[in-house]
């Protein structure tokens, strides 16, 4: 697979309304305290309503091996949203879905101290059943899991998690149950 992820893309400087502000290369953005920048997580669920998790790739500067949501990034500068999450997750995963956007919010995670992630994220989520097709510059393992065994286990192993997921899957849970429902 082709490595999809540069260190000197320009990602899309935000402030906390979401207004352009400017562009900085994605080693930067995330350097020290992290500048705050646009990103978009996507939650991609089967038809039993289980979650495609993956597991981020060794190599990875922040959060390596962590398990996360189904796949996160950034727009790229003069990029929409809409073009970077399909192009994403086509990258990562080999797969299309059509997703629906369904919240924003900001954050921010240090993971040491040199790097972190601080970000205003776009949250989306979508049905297939596709077959994944790894990128293994990105992602190190997938596997799907139902809401409640997820629950479970953030509950017992917290720290296996990337830091945005967990704000995002608690509010998935509270506001969204119709995006991990089973189909009939």
């Amino acid at each position: 697979m082709d490595v999809v992820s540069f260190n000197d893309e320009p990602l899309v400087l935000v402030d906390e309304r979401d207004q352009e502000i400017g562009f900085l290369d994605k080693a930067s953005a995330h350097q020290g305290q992290g500048l705050l920048h646009r990103a978009f997580s996507l939650f991609v669920f089967n038809r039993q309503g289980e979650l495609l998790l993956q597991q981020r790739a060794s190599g990875k500067r922040l959060w390596p091996g962590f398990w996360s949501n189904t796949c996160c990034s950034h727009p790229r500068r003069g990029e929409t949203l809409d073009e970077a999450i399909e192009r994403r997750l086509g990258e990562e995963l080999g797969m299309q879905c059509a997703l629906r956007f369904l919240f924003k919010f900001e954050y921010r995670a240090q993971f040491d101290a040199e790097g972190a992630e601080h970000e205003l994220c776009w949250v989306y989520a979508g049905r297939s059943d596709d077959s994944p097709i790894l990128n293994l510059n990105e992602v190190s393992a997938l596997r799907y899991v139902s809401p409640e065994a997820l629950d479970l286990e953030m509950a017992e192993q917290p720290q296996s998690f990337t830091p945005w997921f967990k704000i995002e899957w608690e509010r998935l849970r509270r506001e969204h149950a119709e995006v991990f429902a089973p189909l009939s």
